[in-house]
């Protein structure tokens, strides 16, 4: 199998570590802080947090190894990874929906991140404000997203090893950094106990099929597999990198951070606004959480800061959802960098408007319908998310997996895996190659028919 492990005009990563924190950090958004919390408090608490767990271990993590190996193996942006391991056209439509994935993705998640931006500054001068009556001002809301995507351009102009490492060494410290500073402050709060054990002790009578495919759903998006985020960030590894070993502290960066996003919310939730529904859905963070805020001493300083943690989060997000289909211009178009992320950047601006629009009452994109397969979106922003951000990142884990597990041989990934890796031999190899080859097809199969409502209500899992 000829293939191009050339990397010279791409870039590489300076350090293992920088990969690590680039990686753990694209894995790292909005998905653990802003999105966990509130699937957690619909999901019966601990119980959900047990499986989410279980969900990363088992199939997370092969499926981060699987598209990481793909990466290094090619040097390659997504399509350019399949063409170059001989994967003909059908198996490249994957890659092709990795790019616009992250594109798309890009488009409307920097509206909620560009909400982010606002919340700092009206936590931080204290104006209390109405999160539907926020989201509804277009002169806000524009603005603040388009400020945001202008960031995330600043920093991919700056190449791999001179802008995505560098930001990510400094972003992720000081994500870890603020998210332990409250989170040690929510549970210190008298009363948060009952937060606590709603949180982290599980009632496993609460385990239902919902619960098991909302935890599955969750480790696809918050590990950043089904994206081509790994294999762009694993196309500029070097050959002696230990891929195993990073994925290791890639998952483990992910799920810590999903952890403690929970442990400042639901304590402080508890403690100070008992009563309060912990399933508050997508709004929890912007609508409950200033009101937790306003009753802590020091609250709009520590409202600030997390509003702050929630920009970062999106940040190291998003410079890794413009960095692949920057890198697929450079590959494949041979654009200067400069040109492919402005050229990109402006165009994902552009398409943040009407997913900023869609939350007005009356507002053509607010009304805007989509029936899939039995399964009905209303309104432009979830049906961004919906074919975008969950039902097409699904159908590319199962692609890859199928791809790298059976259109291809198993074995050259797992030789991939091993070099840099000396211990991935023996009982560790074998389990990888079983679950790209068994699990993880069986697992995204029934993810996929319940998305379209096989097992009863769409997503609900029967």
């Amino acid at each position: 199998m000829a293939v191009n492990t050339d990397t010279e005009g791409r870039g590489q990563w300076g350090s293992s570590l920088g990969f690590i924190m680039a990686a753990a950090g694209s894995a790292v958004g909005l998905g653990n802080i802003w999105r966990f919390p509130y699937l957690t408090g619909e999901n019966g608490g601990g119980a959900f947090v047990f499986v989410y767990a279980i969900c990363v271990l088992l199939i997370g993590l092969p499926l981060l190894l699987n598209e990481i190996a793909l990466g290094r193996k090619s040097g390659k942006n997504p399509i350019g990874a399949i063409r170059e391991t001989g994967g003909n056209k059908f198996w490249q439509l994957a890659g092709v929906l990795c790019i616009l994935v992250c594109f798309c993705v890009l488009s409307y998640y920097s509206v909620i991140a560009g909400w982010t931006i606002g919340y700092i500054f009206t936590e931080l001068i204290n104006i209390p404000i109405d999160f539907e009556e926020f989201q509804d001002t277009p002169m806000y809301v524009i603005p603040l997203c388009f400020i945001f995507i202008l960031m995330t351009i600043g920093v991919v102009l700056g190449g791999i090893s001179g802008g995505i490492e560098k930001a990510a060494k400094f972003l992720m410290p000081v994500l870890f950094i603020i998210i332990i500073f409250i989170a040690g402050r929510a549970v210190t709060l008298e009363g948060a106990s009952a937060g606590i054990e709603y949180y982290l002790y599980p009632d496993f009578s609460k385990i239902t099929t919902k619960v098991i495919l909302q935890a599955l759903g969750q480790a696809f998006f918050s590990m950043s597999v089904g994206w081509g985020l790994m294999i762009t960030f694993g196309s500029y590894l070097p050959r002696k990198s230990n891929i195993v070993a990073s994925s290791g502290w890639i998952a483990g960066m992910d799920s810590m951070v999903a952890l403690l996003g929970g442990l400042m919310v639901f304590p402080a939730l508890f403690a100070l606004l008992p009563g309060k529904d912990p399933a508050g859905g997508p709004a929890l963070v912007f609508e409950v959480l200033p009101l937790v805020f306003d009753a802590m001493p020091g609250g709009n300083f520590i409202g600030a800061m997390f509003f702050l943690l929630l920009l970062v989060a999106a940040l190291t997000s998003s410079i890794s959802m413009l960095e692949v289909p920057v890198s697929y211009f450079i590959d494949e178009k041979k654009w200067s960098r400069k040109k492919a992320a402005w050229t990109i950047g402006i165009a994902a601006m552009a398409l943040s408007v009407p997913s900023a629009l869609s939350s007005i009452e009356g507002n053509y994109f607010n009304s805007l319908t989509l029936n899939f397969l039995g399964n009905t979106q209303i309104g432009f922003f979830s049906i961004m998310d919906f074919l975008f951000g969950t039902f097409a990142v699904v159908v590319i884990c199962m692609m890859l997996a199928l791809y790298t597990g059976w259109a291809k041989k198993i074995s050259d990934f797992a030789d991939e895996l091993s070099e840099g890796s000396p211990a991935f031999k023996g009982i560790l190899r074998k389990s990888w190659i079983f679950f790209i080859k068994w699990v993880c097809p069986i697992v995204i199969g029934l993810v996929l028919l319940d998305l379209i409502g096989v097992f009863g209500t769409p997503q609900e899992g029967g």
